[in-house]
């Protein structure tokens, strides 16, 4: 069952509940326990599917809902509100950043021979940030994962921004960073991360991007407050 439907459906009952005492009429102070006793009874009943649905898939269950599906994609996706996924060719084409409105360029692959972006290749038109990760199982990227997050925020809370993190192909190394965003900006799980995106575009980080991506989970769900908001109750924001 959808958890939104068992917060209501708790509701619900535990109004069921009061209703039930209040025809046996009877006195306040046991309407009082009565109506408390069942609430904390479903309270904990969606906290422990809550729990449940948090759990941080293994890295065989993540590949297997990556492989899913479509394995090809475009030269970049808006995979979130004003924020793209894309490849070297959509990197190194300034044009293409003019017309999709691109304001703040992450280069997840700076440094390498097929990126040309830096601050001399884009001009003050366009902010560059620059994280020299190689896409091998044994990069640890995990560092640049915080900093990544707080500078696509920065840039999405101004005005008319729009953010590209890209890297050679677009499907792992920028995929990876755009993921670790949504988890620690948005308060997803990794798998409500994944499939976000992956709805979106194709992706497909490697086997130690998505041990540290599970690392990340796994942290975030030991700091979150237990009563986390649903990620149903957060707007929708359209697409453009």
């Amino acid at each position: 069952m959808h958890l939104k439907q068992v917060r209501i459906r708790a509701e619900i009952l535990a109004s069921v509940v009061i209703l039930d005492a209040l025809q046996l009429s009877l006195p306040v102070k046991v309407l009082s326990k009565h109506y408390s006793q069942a609430k904390a009874v479903l309270q904990y009943f969606v906290f422990a599917m809550e729990e449940s649905s948090r759990r941080t898939p293994s890295v065989k269950e993540l590949n297997n809902i990556l492989f899913g599906g479509k394995r090809f994609g475009n030269h970049v996706d808006e995979v979130w509100p004003r924020l793209f996924i894309g490849d070297a060719s959509v990197a190194n084409d300034r044009y293409v950043l003019w017309k999709l409105g691109i304001t703040h360029v992450v280069n997840a692959a700076h440094g390498s021979k097929c990126c040309q972006g830096g601050r001399h290749f884009y001009g003050p038109a366009v902010d560059y940030y620059a994280v020299p990760a190689a896409d091998s199982p044994t990069f640890d990227l995990s560092p640049y994962f915080l900093p990544c997050a707080r500078y696509i925020d920065n840039a999405l809370n101004t005005t008319d921004a729009s953010v590209l993190v890209h890297c050679a192909v677009g499907v792992s190394r920028s995929a990876s960073l755009v993921l670790a965003y949504l988890m620690i900006r948005h308060g997803l799980s990794l798998l409500e991360a994944v499939r976000k995106v992956k709805h979106r575009r194709w992706i497909f980080p490697n086997v130690g991007f998505l041990k540290q991506l599970r690392a990340l989970d796994d942290q975030l769900a030991r700091e979150t407050p237990p009563h986390r908001p649903l990620q149903e109750s957060m707007p929708e924001i359209p697409f453009r």
